[in-house]
């Protein structure tokens, strides 16, 4: 692992960048969506200004995407196909945490292209679909934590420390500022948080953290039915 870190080619360490960036981007729009969502905004920000913000990182987000999977797909290290882009867990090399990805670029390509077209498809629909970017985060991290070949670094721990901090911390406030209602979502919502950072640390601990997960990782697949 740590020689591929050292004499990976220009696309893997483009891929790289491209995918950390995007991760940071997104959890900075999570965490816009988040706080400024229902009647939390502050009042001196206007709607239109934290609209605005939020829509430009949405699409910078989706820019360094772009280039984190162009960037794979054509490097010749892990010999990915294009429609592994698109189709989750059908990669050879790592198809459990690639597929996690695939799967968050999906969601989140349905959120911009259900934006674009949000006229057509009504403010319901649109806002139904645009719940999906909650869920492409969490699969983004965990993307990010079992296939990234430099996810032992210290300096990578602390970015998933920091993104999952701050997401954490956006729910938490959203929460306490939350009126009346809508118990059953606030109930889910605040489990999640809960459960998020303990199967994070579970995760890290006894999975990439250990020696040998890159071979482990490297010839997990999935079956149909769920199984590994």
């Amino acid at each position: 692992m740590t020689t591929l870190a050292v004499t990976g080619s220009p696309l893997w360490y483009a891929s790289r960048a491209g995918g950390t960036l995007a991760l940071i981007l997104l959890t900075a729009t999570v965490v816009l969506g988040i706080a400024s969502g229902g009647r939390t905004t502050p009042r001196r920000i206007g709607r239109f200004e934290v609209g605005l913000m939020h829509r430009n990182l949405s699409l910078l987000t989706v820019v360094f995407l772009a280039v984190h999977v162009v960037t794979a797909v054509l490097d010749p290290f892990v010999h990915l196909g294009w429609a592994v882009s698109v189709m989750p867990f059908g990669a050879s090399y790592r198809p459990l945490w690639l597929g996690l990805g695939t799967a968050a670029f999906d969601l989140l390509l349905a959120v911009l292209v259900t934006s674009a077209l949000r006229r057509r498809f009504g403010v319901r629909r649109w806002k139904a679909v645009h719940w999906l970017a909650y869920a492409a985060w969490p699969f983004a991290l965990f993307h990010g934590a079992g296939t990234g070949t430099d996810t032992r670094l210290p300096l990578q721990l602390w970015l998933y420390a920091a993104c999952l901090v701050a997401v954490v911390g956006a729910v938490c406030w959203r929460l306490a500022k939350a009126g009346p209602g809508r118990v059953t979502g606030r109930l889910v919502a605040a489990l999640a948080t809960i459960a998020l950072p303990v199967v994070l640390t579970a995760f890290l601990a006894t999975g990439p953290l250990q020696p040998g997960w890159a071979q482990q990782a490297a010839t997990t697949t999935v079956l149909p039915g769920g199984g590994r």
